[in-house]
């Protein structure tokens, strides 16, 4: 038996124990289904919500992919992963008070609910529902190919025997346990992937000799990997527009934004943005340079991808390899359980319930059973499009990150903070946002060597703000919601 299979095995029924946990506890309750199954009724703490919108961002990419590039380009790609690093800081110093005060207002749960109270238009709406439950079930694909290829790394078992437990195991706890369920997981997971980071850089260090040691092999390999540009790999505006993609348009991620609706007060919210940014940091600059140090620890691993396995398995003992490996198991599936949840949420409470019901009052017990039916007919959705997977995680995963923000960046920003901002404006910016990112990309145009997000929102900002002058300003119940005290 592969012992390393004992923690990764405990880690998985810990998950399901958690998810029955909170499912029986949930059921005992007289809630509101709806708020409690997709936004937990408001109850994160700091702690929770730092480690929720950490590991909602944090992914495969992040663990597996980010790390494999670098691995392959060296310290100039660890100098583009640690732009992520004020995500947390970011999202909800920006987004947070506003969009919690706004939520509980309009009792929203979903960022769709945010654009409909906003904008008051129904292709606002399900253009932006149908355009997230897109995005979403290709993010999560990916996320599904990494845990499964992590599952065929570390066990020898086939890819498709890893994929089957892997989406067993998330889809069984998220459609049980929902948003409550998914947070304290993610709380959990976060503090895996922390313990992951630096149990293999420590073992690294020292089997290295040392930073200076290994910083002094990696330079006689190739001296371009420790410069800043990877010796013309990695230019320059692409570094620039880095800022952009995993910088400021993160605003614009959904599955990130729907996070500052669900904390309990200011207080929780100033604590997870220290709490957040700290962890990004570590895991960041930890995670990425374990692929630079590999390249002269373990040189001439071909595929990016299984660099980080490969270095786990060989570096570490058996069973804490196990532990390790916890670590992107637990960046990933806290991803895809965000996700999941969310894409839930966007079918049943922003197109079931408002246009098939068309306003009347749901029966709860129909909802319930619809919702996490949803949540199932999702997952295995999803299991059947990862059976033939894609060949580089992080490329994709940039894909639909910048597809998301292409969309929703400048209708979730300006419907915060301008209040001339109204549906035409909206309109405008997300379908020009999406068509202007779809044509640069399947063409492969690029301007001046920036990646495609950047021309994409100066447009999407530019038309959203022509389209709000032009169009009908909002009216004043929208707005006395919105700026109003």
């Amino acid at each position: 038996m592969n012992i390393t299979l004992i923690p990764i095995g405990i880690y998985l029924i810990l998950m399901l124990s958690i998810a029955w946990y909170v499912g029986k506890e949930k059921n005992n309750k007289n809630s509101d289904f709806i708020q409690e199954y997709f936004i937990g009724n408001r109850s994160m703490g700091g702690m929770v919500l730092a480690m929720t919108v950490i590991a909602t961002y944090i992914g495969a990419s992040s663990f597996i992919g980010g790390p494999g590039v670098a691995y392959k380009l060296g310290l100039g790609w660890v100098l583009l992963a640690c732009i992520q690093t004020p995500t947390a800081f970011l999202t909800l110093g920006i987004l947070g008070k506003k969009l919690a005060i706004v939520s509980r207002k309009i009792k929203g749960v979903t960022i769709s609910d945010y654009l409909r109270a906003r904008y008051k238009n129904d292709f606002v709406v399900i253009f932006g529902s149908i355009s997230m439950v897109f995005f979403f079930i290709g993010a999560v694909v990916v996320q599904f190919v990494g845990g499964a290829r992590l599952f065929e790394s570390v066990t020898d078992l086939p890819y498709h025997v890893g994929l089957i437990i892997f989406t067993f195991v998330v889809i069984a706890y998220t459609t049980v346990g929902g948003f409550r369920a998914v947070t304290l997981t993610d709380a959990i997971q976060g503090i895996v992937m922390l313990v992951a980071t630096v149990i293999l850089f420590v073992a690294l260090l020292q089997k290295g000799g040392g930073m200076e040691n290994i910083m002094r092999k990696v330079m006689e390999i190739n001296p371009d990997l420790l410069t800043p540009t990877s010796g013309g790999a990695i230019s320059k505006p692409f570094i620039l527009s880095f800022w952009m993609l995993v910088g400021i348009a993160v605003l614009g991620l959904p599955p990130t934004a729907v996070r500052c609706m669900g904390f309990k007060d200011t207080k929780s919210m100033h604590n997870a943005m220290i709490i957040g940014t700290s962890v990004v940091g570590v895991l960041m600059l930890g995670m990425h340079l374990v692929g630079v140090m590999g390249i002269a620890i373990e040189p001439g691993i071909k595929i990016g991808d299984k660099a980080i396995p490969i270095l786990a398995l060989r570096n570490l003992h058996p069973i804490v390899a196990g532990v390790f490996i916890g670590g992107p198991l637990a960046a990933i599936m806290s991803t895809i359980d965000s996700l999941l949840i969310l894409s839930s949420a966007t079918i049943i409470k922003d197109l079931y319930v408002h246009y098939i019901l068309k306003g009347a009052k749901p029966n709860p017990r129909k909802v319930k059973i619809i919702s996490q039916g949803t949540s199932l007919f999702l997952g295995i959705t999803i299991f059947f499009l990862a059976l033939n997977p894609p060949e580089l995680l992080v490329i994709m995963n940039l894909i639909f990150l910048a597809g998301q923000e292409a969309i929703f960046f400048c209708p979730i920003i300006f419907g915060l903070y301008w209040k001339g901002a109204n549906a035409t404006g909206a309109i405008c910016s997300m379908t020009v946002g999406l068509g202007f990112y779809l044509y640069l990309f399947i063409y492969k145009v690029s301007f001046f060597g920036t990646h495609q997000i950047v021309p994409v929102i100066f447009l999407a900002v530019i038309v959203f703000i022509i389209g709000s002058l032009l169009g009908k300003p909002s009216d004043k119940e929208t707005l006395e919601i919105f700026f109003g005290d």
